[in-house]
């Protein structure tokens, strides 16, 4: 059987384990129905998840040997973390949709959000303390670096002055550190140690660059259900509007008095956002992603070999491939 068709098997396991943890459970007497279920169901199922923290899980699996019925808990409890942290930034946020649905915060409230994102995080890491306690305790970690990465992010709402490492510090803590553990987890399974460096640094870094691309993709447009220049309304540092308020001091005073205001129109968020993509901060930031893709892929080391490894750094690549035709694909 080759690479993908095993992909594709594994990620319809991890579907189907995902369908079955997430069944209503005892919501007490009287009550039909498990809201909190039903909310989850929603962000998880069928939403047009790329399942891209599974399918990082089942490639560095690949890579040292690890048998893939013994990875589909590990990708279903970095699904779950994940998710939770969508539904947990979705109330921060207020956001209204996700993947071109609903938020559930939209849809049921803050509170079945907040407390959905609750249960099943703590159903993740339930299943995950019956695999390997060691993976527990580094999932534990992970949870507590991404609300850390979480609430540094809210802090830096307005804040044209942050640092680039500090901003780093945050695209890491939120992305980063999940698409490491993946990585962790196989290689502690696999018991290999050098694995477990190397793929987090792996995740650590290629997390970042996803991070970048997002924030590349803001600017563009070209981000499938996410109105464009939403970090500019939203007054969210991100790569490309930081590197331009550097270069272009008329520019951040512009921002940053359309930022003192409590909305900003969507006539002024255009204004900006093409002024910020004219300062040529795409470019520069995506010069700063592959640099963090490289260091991925550097990292790696010689783990790249394997057939499982060799897609990792065909996946990485991919994404600088694609990042650079959007570029193109604007300046035509």
């Amino acid at each position: 059987m080759d690479l993908a068709r095993e992909l594709t098997d594994f990620l319809g396991a991890v579907e189907q384990r995902l369908g079955s943890t997430l069944v209503d459970g005892d919501a007490g007497p009287d009550v039909k129905g498990d809201t909190l279920m039903e909310a989850a169901r929603h962000l998880c199922l069928g939403s047009g998840s790329k399942r891209a923290r599974p399918m990082l899980a089942r490639l560095f699996g690949g890579a040292v040997g690890v048998p893939a019925e013994r990875l589909v808990d590990v990708a279903v409890a970095a699904e779950l973390i994940h998710s939770a942290s969508l539904l947990h930034d979705d109330v921060v946020d207020a956001g209204m949709f996700r993947r071109g649905r609903p938020t559930v915060n939209a849809r049921w409230g803050n509170i079945v959000a907040v407390m959905s994102g609750d249960l099943i995080l703590s159903t993740g890491l339930f299943q995950l303390s019956q695999l390997d306690a060691r993976l527990t305790r580094s999932a534990l970690s992970v949870v507590s670096e991404m609300t850390r990465a979480a609430i540094a992010e809210v802090e830096a709402r307005g804040d044209l002055d942050l640092p680039l490492n500090r901003l780093r510090f945050i695209a890491e803590g939120k992305t980063g550190s999940l698409f490491g553990w993946c990585g962790n987890a196989a290689a502690t399974l696999a018991e290999h140690p050098e694995a477990v460096e190397r793929f987090d640094g792996f995740g650590r870094h290629l997390g970042v660059a996803f991070q970048i691309a997002d924030d590349i993709r803001d600017i563009l447009g070209t981000d499938v259900g996410k109105p464009r220049y939403a970090d500019v309304h939203s007054r969210t540092p991100s790569m490309p509007i930081l590197l331009a308020v550097a270069k272009d001091e008329s520019l951040r005073r512009k921002l940053k008095d359309a930022w003192a205001f409590s909305a900003i129109t969507p006539d002024r968020t255009k204004e900006i956002g093409a002024a910020i993509e004219a300062t040529g901060a795409v470019d520069a930031s995506m010069a700063r992603m592959n640099v963090e893709i490289e260091a991925a892929l550097d990292k790696l080391g010689h783990f790249a070999k394997e057939p499982a490894g060799a897609e990792l750094v065909s996946w990485a690549r991919k994404l600088s491939a694609g990042i650079a035709e959007q570029v193109q694909g604007r300046a035509a």
